[in-house]
């Protein structure tokens, strides 16, 4: 009986030896496979994350070129006849310029005059024309856009006039690309009646600024002609911006 038994016993262990083999066999083999599989995709993986990341490049925007690259000689922009209908017996005809490190940029001109007559009284006539010209630069905007803000601080800075009285606004039709317009009055001794005509032609803005006033018993200027004598000025100073920067 125990001799049957151990037999037995072999017969089993040798039997069974087989199918560990196999069972070690297929585990390995599918271990095998599975840290293969596992191994490249966990590199690939690892590779794609550490590869650096090329950002896509903006676009960048074409800046607007400035219309208008120089400014003409202030003095000149209004022809000699409209400083003698605009200030009779003006000083100085040729008008007076005022310093500018810059004349590409900034430049104005005035003109004054007092026009006596005797026992009527005298006259009194000034006129002023300031030009700004604004490039395009890439931190602050094109030339154009620039100049649209100079143009409302000018037109604000014209209403905010001290002393100012009876201020009235209103756009100027046909001068520039835009134009607006500020006439009050100031108490000066006598009343000045003043006429502002801001304008913008492209790049460049022009203040132009015309007064008048009554001594000694003379009559007061009429503000409306005034005010039409400046809006014709400034459309003169408007094409002299143009006929400077005309190629040849």
């Amino acid at each position: 009986m125990h001799r049957s038994a151990s037999r037995l016993t072999r017969v089993l262990a040798c039997a069974a030896v087989p199918v560990i083999l196999v069972a070690t066999g297929c585990s390995s083999d599918s271990g095998k496979d599975s840290g293969s599989g596992s191994g490249g995709d966990s590199g690939k993986s690892k590779d794609s994350a550490s590869a650096p990341q090329t950002p896509t490049p903006k676009p960048t925007p074409t800046l607007e070129k400035a219309a208008f690259a120089k400014l003409p000689d202030p003095c000149k922009v209004v022809t000699a006849d409209t400083v003698g209908d605009l200030v009779p017996e003006a000083k100085d005809e040729d008008g007076t310029a005022s310093k500018s490190n810059d004349l590409a940029s900034r430049a104005t001109c005035s003109w004054n005059g007092l026009d006596e007559d005797g026992l009527k009284g005298s006259s009194y006539r000034w006129l002023a024309v300031s030009l700004a010209r604004y490039d395009s630069h890439e931190s602050l905007g094109s030339g154009n856009k620039r100049a649209e803000e100079q143009y409302a601080k000018q037109v604000e800075g014209a209403k905010a006039t001290a002393g100012a009285k009876n201020v009235k606004v209103a756009d100027a039709a046909g001068v520039g690309n835009q134009a607006t317009t500020v006439t009050y009055s100031v108490k000066k001794g006598v009343d000045f009646f003043n006429q502002t005509v801001v304008a913008r032609t492209e790049n460049v803005v022009i203040t132009l600024d015309y007064n008048g006033a009554a001594y000694e018993g003379a009559k007061a200027p009429d503000a409306a002609e005034l005010l039409k004598d400046a809006i014709a000025a400034a459309k003169e100073s408007v094409a002299a911006v143009a006929a400077a920067n005309k190629t040849a």
